[in-house]
């Protein structure tokens, strides 16, 4: 595995938990990989978490497909907020970026899995439906997977401060 860099300001880093809960509400994020000619290749996609995977549905050729078929890094980037405050020329952000493997999901019990999970994720409570949609686009869709080696998280210091008590100094 990779030496992954360490959080230059510790601070403002969110906890495993925090990030968790992000992946959880997010609906989409940006996944980025090496694409054509070696320039990075970014593209936002619908995603379902579980277990410390990451998974995309995707049609079975293209630029994204090409690309994880030759290099298997990647990352994929969630923005929770991102809240403009112009007169003090900063933003309220808070996001998490996620690095791993990437593979095309062969196996077709996980292939099905990450295609209910992420049906269920889209459209709640709507089995009937999902049923059809299966029946109807499994043997077509590709599945990705991103297993997660590093996860971090980062957040506005403004933010940090809102949700941590201030020492004596900070307050004055």
């Amino acid at each position: 595995m990779p030496d992954f860099r360490s959080m230059r300001r510790k601070r403002q880093q969110l906890s495993r938990d925090d990030c968790l809960r992000i992946l959880a509400k997010a609906t989409s994020g940006v996944f980025a990989l090496l694409g054509d000619g070696d320039y990075p290749y970014a593209v936002p996609l619908s995603f379902a978490y579980a277990e410390g995977r990451i998974y995309f549905h995707s049609a079975p050729d293209g630029h994204k497909v090409d690309a994880v078929r030759r290099h298997d890094r990647a990352s994929f980037c969630v923005v929770d907020q991102d809240e403009v405050h112009g007169k003090a020329y900063t933003t309220y952000y808070r996001s998490v970026i996620a690095f791993g493997r990437i593979r095309i999901v062969e196996d077709e019990a996980e292939r099905l899995a990450a295609a209910r999970l992420l049906g269920e994720r889209y459209n709640p409570g709507h089995e009937d439906a999902l049923q059809r949609e299966l029946a109807k686009g499994l043997a077509r869709m590709l599945v990705l997977c991103l297993d997660i080696e590093h996860m971090t998280g980062k957040e506005a210091i403004e933010l940090t401060r809102r949700r941590q008590p201030q020492s004596v100094e900070e307050q004055a």
